[in-house]
């Protein structure tokens, strides 16, 4: 596999009159990487996925694509699908229509029978657009994105609005896709989503990346924690320990062994009974409210 990235963004700004929505922004994506673009609320994300997608021109940096520019539809657009929240199609079209028609824009060769299947709509083919659950059409979204099987695609929320086994479906789908090579930029709410599968993770904040690495290294960045309760007659666990508003106790440690190792003693010491332990790393939402307080 080429070792050329897919996407390249050196020192991208964006600006709208006097608001800096994008300040000095670089980062890559590799051949076959689930990349995830998460972001705070007015973080730049939209600002910055829209450009890399071509549908905005940047300030000043430089934005490549397969090595081209993006605004270069004939260069990228055949090789690039696109999951928006909302694609719009027409109400009057059918399932079926609405992806011949799409699928035909993109200049990819495939057919709309396997298409169906792929996101499980078979049954749906003749309904019109107008009929569909949200759920559906979220999956027609996808659809469109994965017609023709491109190089790159682009997942803005994908499953929203999905059932556990519509998302699960979904998943399949994509894994599929990348077992072929393709490369997928994700943005999600879901953050367990983007801790479960992607690659690499670029957190934005205020225009710029307050994070990027694997999940390993940003969960690394936050100490783990113990999490336990304990009886009212029980007496005062180690100081190493905090109490909670909610009764329970914390420990915050870069030692969890060591750390969970003496607690183990203690209770056991005390014949104590550590009520709902749990132990475990930092998830990514943790780093993710980590943002503000920094």
């Amino acid at each position: 596999m080429s070792s050329t990235p897919v996407i390249d963004v050196e020192r991208l700004n964006l600006t709208y009159g006097d608001f800096h929505a994008v300040r000095d922004l670089s980062f890559q994506v590799r051949p076959g990487e689930l990349y995830a673009l998460l972001g705070t609320n007015g973080a730049g994300k939209t600002s910055t996925l829209e450009t890399v997608e071509g549908h905005r021109t940047a300030t000043s940096g430089t934005v490549r694509v397969f090595g081209h520019d993006p605004r270069d539809r004939r260069a990228v657009r055949p090789r690039t699908g696109i999951m928006l929240q909302e694609s719009g199609f027409s109400p009057d079209l059918t399932v079926r229509e609405s992806i011949r028609l799409i699928g035909g824009l993109t200049r990819r060769t495939d057919t709309v029978e396997r298409v169906l299947g792929v996101v499980n709509l078979t049954r749906k083919a003749a309904t019109k657009v107008s009929q569909l659950s949200g759920g559906e059409k979220r999956r027609l979204d996808f659809a469109t994105a994965v017609y023709g099987t491109p190089e790159l695609i682009f997942l803005d929320e994908p499953t929203t609005g999905l059932d556990v086994q519509s998302r699960d479906d979904l998943w399949d789908a994509v894994d599929r896709l990348r077992e072929d090579g393709c490369t997928v930029v994700l943005t999600t709410h879901y953050l367990e989503e983007a801790q479960q599968r992607a690659d690499r993770v670029g957190l934005m904040h205020d225009g710029a990346f307050h994070r990027e690495g694997t999940v390993s290294e940003l969960t690394r960045m936050l100490p783990s924690t113990i999490r336990f309760s304990l009886a009212p007659s029980a007496p005062p666990p180690p100081p190493l320990a905090t109490r909670e508003g909610d009764g329970t106790f914390l420990v915050k440690t870069f030692g969890v062994q060591e750390d969970l190792r003496a607690l183990l003693g203690w209770a056991h010491e005390h014949a104590v009974e550590l009520r709902e332990l749990q132990a475990g790393p930092t998830r990514l939402d943790d780093v993710f409210r980590a943002i503000g307080s920094d």
